[in-house]
């Protein structure tokens, strides 16, 4: 089992942990809501779990143009 994060904006792939075995608690999962957690976990037939989360250039992309939270998608 693997997890993988990506960012929700552009795509670009963050990173990957490979472990056997991790407690959705040691990653912080078990904070989000039903509705987050809906929203930003996916999990593959392989048993990987993909989360969507935002790097580091989308972030900085938003805090200079807040105007750009109303797109799903953003391009650098």
């Amino acid at each position: 089992m693997a997890i993988h994060y990506h960012c929700r904006h552009c795509g670009t792939k963050i990173g990957s942990i490979d472990r056997v075995s991790i407690h959705s608690e040691s990653l912080g999962l078990d904070k989000l809501t039903v509705n987050e957690r809906q929203d930003m976990v996916s999990y593959d037939h392989a048993g990987d779990i993909h989360v969507t989360s935002i790097c580091e250039d989308c972030q900085e992309t938003l805090e200079r143009n807040p105007d750009y939270h109303q797109y799903d998608y953003l391009i650098h």
